[in-house]
């Protein structure tokens, strides 16, 4: 099996909300910090307790996993979360949703192998393509 899973800086949550209205995706399991067992091999500060341990969202049919980094994580450059369907709506939607805020790579437009396409990095440091077939 082969899945997704994107790490943030204490912007979980907010990066699940926004992904549910980009997509109308479903968050199926949400785990925070404060939900563990008390552990003194894995201590957890009040400040840490409302973060996101582990999240599965299901967008499309497909899972994608997310977790607040107990340590800090950079943004990387290169891995994309690639989004092909047919339906231009639902790309656009999802498309105005992310670019606020994050950086537009290649502007959405027609392209010879499809009739849209483009990508962008969402202010939560995530790159994405989208694909209109």
């Amino acid at each position: 099996m082969l899945g997704h899973y994107l790490m943030f800086n204490g912007s979980c949550a907010e990066a699940l909300e926004c992904y549910k209205a980009a997509f109308n995706a479903q968050v199926s399991e949400i785990t925070r910090y404060g939900d563990i067992p008390p552990d003194p091999a894995f201590p957890v500060s009040e400040a840490r307790r409302k973060l996101v341990l582990h999240a599965k969202l299901a967008i499309d049919g497909e899972e994608i996993m997310c977790a607040d980094s107990y340590d800090h994580s950079t943004h990387g450059d290169n891995m994309y979360v690639s989004v092909t369907t047919p339906d231009s709506a639902y790309v656009q939607k999802a498309w105005d949703i992310l670019k606020a805020g994050g950086e537009v790579y290649m502007d959405l437009a027609p392209a010879f192998f499809s009739a849209s396409h483009g990508s962008l990095r969402d202010k939560f440091g995530v790159n994405w393509m989208f694909t209109v077939l």
